[in-house]
């Protein structure tokens, strides 16, 4: 149960923080993307020992396909996840709402009109689905031996950050099902129905970097 409470709180800070700070900042590109890539690394020093702070459905199907978690963990992290991410957006909108802000924007993915370039749909799938391959490859390779353990959480985090500084100008950068879906659950309209997008390519990116890096270091 305490590592589906640590996904829980992990997720939530993650999409409070990043999507908040895209939200106050106006979308700044570097401070979103930090704001992304120290959520990642505060939270894997605080409950990696507990979880693995995968705090993402993506990574969490990367390791079911690694062999590292049975498929019924997997549901439980996926449901905590999702939970965290609702949560934490949820929090968000509470603050919005005591601001002149207003709560039109809380850091949905989008293409087309609702991507700072217009992006097309073709192009979003693209992007996200290479994205997330690239920051779940990192992962299952820092991870992958005990001694890169001091450094996982920094180097998941830059690499976080490394992703959403391509990402965030086309698509809003997803690489997270979860941190997309609660975003879209709350403003609803055209944000939900694109929102397919941002579940399958991460999935998808996740699932290829899995197969890719299980292929190149079988023999090792």
């Amino acid at each position: 149960m305490k590592k589906y409470i640590a996904e829980f709180i992990g997720t939530l800070v993650l999409v409070l923080f990043g999507t908040g700070i895209a939200v106050v900042s106006g979308g700044d590109l570097v401070a979103t993307s930090l704001a992304f890539g120290l959520a990642i690394v505060a939270m894997a020093y605080a409950i990696g020992d507990i979880s693995g702070c995968h705090v993402n459905p993506a990574v969490s199907l990367a390791m079911l396909i690694s062999k590292k978690m049975d498929a019924k963990e997997f549901v439980y992290y996926v449901i905590s996840q999702v939970l965290g991410a609702i949560v934490g957006t949820a929090i968000l909108f509470a603050i919005l709402k005591g601001t002149n802000m207003g709560t039109e924007a809380l850091g949905a993915n989008g293409y087309d009109a609702l991507s700072a370039t217009n992006i097309s749909l073709m192009g979003a799938l693209i992007t996200e689905i290479v994205l997330t391959f690239v920051f779940v490859y990192t992962i299952l390779g820092v991870t992958s031996d005990k001694k890169y353990a001091p450094v996982a959480g920094v180097v998941i985090g830059l690499t976080l950050t490394f992703v959403h500084l391509l990402g965030i100008n086309l698509t809003g950068t997803s690489v997270n099902p979860a941190r997309s879906l609660a975003p879209a659950l709350f403003l609803g309209g055209e944000a939900l129905k694109q929102l397919w997008v941002f579940v399958v390519a991460p999935l998808v990116g996740a699932a290829l970097s899995a197969c890719v890096y299980h292929f190149l270091n079988e023999e090792k």
